[in-house]
């Protein structure tokens, strides 16, 4: 199966979950993404808004009263400008607005965030593979600022569910392995 294929399969599979399936999952992956130490020692993280079912990991950075994670961390999401992605501070209860693709974005004027500040980068994907390697959407947003200088070093962890988390994607030469994967049933680190 080509990535075009495999991204079609896949993304049927996750849209025909039942929103019951979809949220308790999400929060395994929460859950386990709260428990890892990395995440954990972490002040700034880069994450998204769940987009098509993607996992859902608002419970880490919304319903400040009940997580005592969100008082620890500055949260970054992406905005997309032109071909590329622009990271911006987000607060819980600060203004979104849908962006160019339909998925949440911060308010134009919200403060930039520069790579520097960033200790760890949670990617959405289609898929991951036990070697790290993502499946995208196609548009290339991630692969180009993964590859690039000032992000290359960043620790990621994939996020997908595990019916998306195979033993082996097709990859092309700008494809990139993330650290690891965190799915609903744990975070798998890549040796």
């Amino acid at each position: 199966m080509n990535k075009k294929e495999l991204r079609l399969a896949l993304l049927q599979k996750r849209q025909s979950m039942s929103e019951a399936e979809w949220k308790a999952k999400s929060n395994l992956i929460c859950h386990h993404l709260q428990n890892f130490s990395h995440f954990q020692t972490a002040k700034t993280v880069l994450a998204y808004f769940s987009f098509r079912q993607e996992p859902d990991l608002q419970l880490l950075f919304t319903n400040p009263g009940e997580n005592s994670f969100f008082y620890n961390k500055a949260w970054g999401f992406p905005r997309c400008v032109g071909k590329s992605l622009s990271w911006h501070i987000w607060q819980w209860g600060n203004p979104l607005q849908k962006g160019a693709y339909g998925i949440l974005e911060p308010d134009v004027n919200s403060p930039i965030l520069e790579s520097s500040a960033v200790d760890l980068i949670l990617v959405p994907a289609v898929a991951c593979d036990v070697n790290g390697y993502r499946l995208g959407y196609g548009g290339g947003f991630y692969d180009r600022m993964l590859n690039s200088t000032e992000w290359a070093s960043k620790p990621t962890i994939g996020i997908v569910f595990e019916f998306a988390y195979l033993q082996q994607l097709p990859i092309d030469s700008w494809d990139k392995p993330l650290n690891g994967v965190c799915t609903e049933n744990g975070v798998h680190l890549m040796v």
